[in-house]
């Protein structure tokens, strides 16, 4: 048998550990013939989808009970983003789940409580964070939809035992200590010994249910059963797509039409700093539109800028789903970002300056457009301070925090597209070029109040 993933004599608190089992039906619902383990959900297939899941949870170890396809599951894993929490391998036919030695084993790997599951639903990060702060001595977990007659855990089971199991997760949490129990179950009847131990659990009030909802970000789960549910999962991880700073115009309107952008990157598995690029590509071709200072080519440049916006929303999105994430991404996106836009007010600078317009006053547009690029550079320099104050946890204060974040959002916000297309579209770019100036040296100077030696937590000395 192979050595145990973590030293016995370290005591891991609270859910750390995982234990999947991918090649069988784990509490005995109805088969899933239609899909399998490497069914793709959105460029990601099933198994995957699963272990990255956990990783960013916070799960701390894998264990895979796998059958004839580890050699297929474990390249799943070496072809897609990076695992870096241990994965132990114990194949089913040297540990058979109707031998009690198996779970014995497995009570062997665990502390505290274990996370069980197959690999036939998919679920977002935050519902498995929930489960580890909900762990409660003695008590096991399982996820499903909300019960409306009756409560208790007898009635959990009653539902599951009724045929309804296709709407509850195959995921629980049990204590560690339990798995023992259910091996000792396996001999009896014809039954899978988890779903025989949450029979009996039930029965002592041993079970609880943590109830998902249809409108709920963060609690959801879609069982995915064939492929009707495979194209509600998908439905459902598009849904459930927010960035971090987000305003109403990326909410109602550019989230909406990005999804759409979103799959064609999918599907022609573009990266998401290759996205950005594109993004910004059109972002300054938006701003070279707006130098020609006539009122079609303004109204033009501002809707290749609304586009530019659009896309950009897609490459966070796809990093999401494909769980690319990085800090360069972030960065380089935010710093793209600040290009186009710095592009966008020289642009229009040109281009109100070519009208004719007459007077002592003809370099204002261009002062005008200096100053909102010189207030933009600024900005963005004391942005990427704050964002390294934020990640040490350096705020002196909560107070100086909310701060911080209420000017990160305001940033980030891509609600700026919207504000130049309406400009554009009344003709008043000149009265926008005025707001942009005033707008970024105000918030240089906010942030600089913000970033201020009397908000940040001084280091201890050496």
């Amino acid at each position: 048998m192979n050595e145990p993933i973590v030293d016995k004599g370290t005591e891991l608190q609270g859910l750390s550990t995982a234990v999947l089992f991918p090649s069988i039906d784990l509490f005995g619902g109805p088969g899933r013939k239609a899909v399998g383990p490497l069914t793709p959900v959105v460029g990601v297939s099933l198994f995957q989808r699963t272990v990255l899941t956990l990783q960013r949870a916070g799960i701390r170890q894998l264990i895979v009970i796998s059958g004839p396809e580890e050699e297929q599951l474990r390249q799943a894993l070496l072809k897609g983003p990076r695992v870096t929490v241990p994965v132990r391998w114990m194949p089913i036919r040297e540990f058979p789940l109707d031998d009690p030695r198996t779970w014995e084993s497995l009570a062997a790997e665990v502390r505290g409580f274990c996370l069980v599951s197959g690999v036939g639903t998919v679920f977002p990060r935050t519902l498995i964070e929930e489960l580890r702060r909900d762990v409660r001595a003695g008590q096991a977990i399982v996820v499903g939809p909300p019960i409306t007659q009756g409560s208790g855990s007898e009635t959990v089971m009653r539902a599951w035992k009724s045929g309804g199991t296709g709407g509850f997760a195959d995921v629980m949490v049990m204590p560690a200590s339990e798995l023992s129990a259910a091996g000792r179950l396996a001999a009896e009847l014809d039954t899978v010994p988890i779903a025989r131990w949450l029979e009996r659990a039930s029965v002592d009030g041993r079970v609880r249910l943590l109830t998902t909802g249809e409108d709920d970000p963060s609690r959801w789960s879609q069982p995915v059963l064939n492929e009707a549910d495979l194209r509600r999962a998908e439905r459902r991880l598009y849904s459930s797509l927010k960035g971090e700073f987000e305003g109403v115009v990326d909410r109602y309107f550019n989230r909406k039409v990005s999804r759409w952008c979103t799959r064609a990157f999918l599907a022609l598995g573009w990266s998401p700093n290759a996205i950005t690029i594109l993004a910004t590509v059109i972002g300054l071709v938006a701003a070279a539109g707006f130098a020609f200072g006539t009122y079609a080519a303004g109204l033009g440049a501002a809707l290749l800028f609304q586009l530019a916006a659009v896309i950009d929303c897609s490459d966070g999105e796809v990093a999401r789903l494909t769980f690319t994430e990085s800090p360069f991404g972030a960065w380089l996106d935010l710093a793209l970002d600040n290009v186009v836009h710095m592009a966008i007010f020289g642009g229009i600078a040109v281009g109100v300056y070519r009208q004719p317009a007459g007077g002592d006053q003809e370099w204002m547009p261009l002062a005008l457009g200096v100053a909102a690029i010189c207030g933009n550079a600024m900005s963005f320099a004391l942005v990427n301070r704050a964002q390294k104050i934020k990640t040490a946890s350096e705020w002196k204060t909560p107070l100086h925090a909310a701060w911080s974040d209420f000017m990160l959002k305001n940033v980030a916000s891509r609600d700026f597209s919207v504000i130049v297309f309406l400009f554009a579209l009344l003709g008043k770019l000149e009265a926008f070029l005025w707001l942009a100036a005033i707008g970024s040296l105000a918030f240089a100077g906010v942030m600089i109040w913000v970033l201020r030696p009397a908000a940040i937590a001084s280091k201890p000395s050496a």
